[in-house]
C-alpha cells in the first residue's frame, strides 16, 4: 500500500526569467493560470479528504511547474506560510520545492528555513558545461555544485533532477552527470529523457536538424546506465520519464519520439532483462529449464513492458524454456536466475 502522497501545487513557468531550448510550461503544467495563496489552501483542502482516509505515513505540498525561488520573496512567503499552517497543525507532514541551482542564496534558504521546507529539488538537467549552454541553461555546472552544497549545509533534503539527450549531449556526458550527481549526494533524484514540443526552440533545431532527437530505445539505453549508478549509490529515484498530463496524452504537444506513458517500466524491464541474462551462461550449461524470480513488486518489471523481456528470452533462446516467478523475499530491483526443479509449462 502507498505511503506516501504529494499534494502538488503548479506555479506554472512563475520566477523563471530563462527560457531552456526544451520548455514549454503550458504542455508540462497543462495549465496558464497564476497562482495566489488562496488556491494553496483550495487545493490542500482539495486533496486532503481523500489522502486523510488511507492511513498514509507521509502526506507532503510540493511547489512543482516553476522555479519557486525565483518569484519575489513576498510572494515566495506567501506560499510557504500556508503550507506552514497545515504542517505546524500537524495535517501534513513536509513542504518540498523545486527550483534552479542559480536561484540557491543565504537569503532564500534563510527564508526556507524560517517557514519548515524539508526538501529542495535542483533542476540541474546535465553537469555538462557544453550541454547547458547549447540547452539555454543560463547557469553552469559550478553553479549546481555550490547550490547542492548550500542546500546540504543547510540541512534540507536534496533533490536532483538530471536530463537526458539534450543538445550536444551523449551517452558518456549522462554518465559524467549520474556520477557528479552521486557526489553531491542527494536524498532523491529524477530522470527525465528530454522531449521534444510544440512550441519551443528545441523543435525549431530538430526541424532544422540541428538537434537529434533520441529514439525510445537510445533513451532507455542510457537512462538505464544512470540509473544503475545512481540507485547503486542509495538515491531514491522517484520519478525516471515525463508524467503524463492531458495534453501530452493527447498526443498535440509531442514533436519527437523520445515520449513512453511506461518509461520507468521500460528502463526497470531493461535492468531486469540485463541482469537475468548475466546469470545465465552456467546456469544454461546444465540445463535447458530456467526460473525466472523477483518480488511481487517488480514483476512486471520482470516480465517487460507488454511482455516484451519474455518475447527476447523466448526468441534467443528458442530450446530453453523459461518461468518467470515470484519471490516476496526478494528485495527492490532484485532479479535472480535459477535452474528449474523439473521442467514446467511457460508462464
Amino acid at each position: 500500500m502507498k505511503k506516501h502522497a504529494i499534494i502538488p501545487i503548479f506555479i506554472p513557468h512563475m520566477g523563471c526569467p530563462n527560457d531552456c531550448v526544451f520548455c514549454n510550461q503550458k504542455a508540462i503544467t497543462a495549465r496558464t493560470d497564476e497562482v495566489s495563496p488562496e488556491d494553496v489552501r483550495n487545493t490542500i483542502e482539495t486533496y486532503l479528504p481523500t489522502l486523510q482516509c488511507r492511513g498514509l505515513e507521509t502526506i507532503e505540498v510540493a511547489f512543482f511547474g516553476g522555479s519557486f525561488t525565483g518569484i519575489p520573496m513576498e510572494d515566495q512567503s506567501a506560499f510557504l506560510a500556508v503550507a506552514q499552517e497545515y504542517k505546524q497543525a500537524g495535517i501534513i507532514d513536509k513542504i518540498h520545492l523545486s527550483t534552479r541551482p542559480d536561484y540557491i542564496s543565504e537569503e532564500i534558504l534563510d527564508n526556507l528555513k524560517s517557514f519548515d521546507t524539508d526538501t529542495i529539488e535542483l533542476g540541474i538537467q546535465s553537469f555538462d558545461d557544453e550541454v547547458l549552454l547549447a540547452s539555454n541553461r543560463g547557469h553552469t555546472s559550478e553553479d549546481s555544485r555550490r547550490a547542492c552544497s548550500m542546500i546540504k549545509e543547510y540541512g534540507f533534503e536534496l533533490g536532483i533532477q538530471l536530463m537526458i539527450g539534450l543538445p550536444e549531449d551523449s551517452m558518456e556526458k549522462c554518465i559524467y552527470s549520474a556520477r557528479e550527481a552521486v557526489r553531491m549526494q542527494p536524498s532523491i533524484a529524477r530522470l527525465y529523457p528530454t522531449i521534444v514540443l510544440s512550441d519551443t526552440e528545441l523543435l525549431r533545431m530538430y526541424r532544422e536538424g540541428s538537434y537529434h532527437a533520441l529514439t525510445t530505445e537510445e533513451a532507455v539505453d542510457i537512462t538505464s546506465a544512470m540509473y544503475r549508478i545512481i540507485a547503486g549509490a542509495g538515491i531514491n529515484i522517484i520519478r525516471v520519464g515525463l508524467k503524463s498530463t492531458d495534453l501530452i496524452t493527447e498526443g498535440g504537444e509531442i514533436q519527437g519520439h523520445t515520449y513512453h506513458p511506461a518509461f520507468r517500466q521500460l528502463v526497470q524491464g531493461r535492468i531486469a532483462r540485463e541482469d537475468l541474462e548475466a546469470q545465465l551462461p552456467p546456469i544454461l550449461e546444465q540445463t535447458d529449464s530456467v526460473d525466472f524470480f523477483s518480488s511481487g513488486k517488480f514483476f512486471s518489471d520482470m516480465i517487460g513492458n507488454s511482455r516484451r523481456n519474455k518475447e527476447y528470452f523466448e526468441n534467443k533462446y528458442p530450446h530453453v524454456t523459461f518461468r518467470f516467478r515470484r519471490d516476496d523475499s526478494l528485495g527492490d530491483m532484485v532479479f535472480v536466475a535459477a535452474p528449474s526443479p523439473r521442467k514446467g509449462r511457460r508462464l
